[in-house]
């Protein structure tokens, strides 16, 4: 059985929806929850998920090994960021190279990079009369936003469509293809 760590900054929801996909499959499950925020909503619902979570800082991060430590310790195969904001270390991306995966709200390489998250992302779009967006699944590298693109999957953009209603849409497509991919990417490790 193989060994994912999702790690998160806010509310969770594609979190829990990866737990949850992989709950009664006999490929992988999720054992370890990680946030960079000690008051982020993701832990709550680890909880009561019944995952076991942690949350770090900064300097626990990218001055030190204790993160690394921890996934090898949980003898971690995969790594999912699900609306996890910071970049990774080049410490973890060399110790899971090629093992870790993020999911962008965006079709990349449009509305990419550092700030480009959440609805900084939907209010882009819909500002800039886009007519399509979608969601982009993605290796991790040392830049945001830039490693290889693993899946896209596209939406209509509506020129009625206001921000939250280009995000309700992405986020349909988040909860419907994240988990299958990394459910496709964890069959070939």
């Amino acid at each position: 059985m193989k060994r994912i760590a999702v790690f998160a900054s806010g509310s969770g929801s594609n979190t829990e929806n990866i737990v949850k996909f992989f709950r009664n499959n006999d490929l992988a499950r999720v054992t370890i929850i990680l946030s960079n925020k000690k008051d982020a909503y993701v832990l709550e619902r680890a909880q009561q998920l019944g995952v076991p979570s942690i949350s770090f800082n900064r300097e626990d991060f990218y001055n030190s090994n204790k993160i690394v430590r921890t996934l090898e310790e949980q003898g971690i195969d995969m790594v999912v960021l699900a609306g996890f904001l910071w970049l990774v270390p080049q410490s973890l991306i060399d110790k899971y190279d090629g093992r870790i995966v993020n999911i962008h709200p965006a079709l990349l390489p449009k509305y990419g990079g550092k700030g480009m998250f959440g609805m900084n992302v939907h209010n882009a779009v819909v500002a800039e009369k886009e007519t399509e967006t979608g969601i982009t699944i993605h290796y991790v590298n040392g830049r945001y936003d830039e490693g290889n693109v693993i899946f896209q999957a596209k939406v209509s953009v509506n020129p009625s469509d206001t921000p939250e209603m280009v995000a309700d849409k992405v986020h349909h497509l988040e909860y419907e293809h994240f988990p299958k991919i990394v459910e496709k990417l964890i069959a070939t490790l």
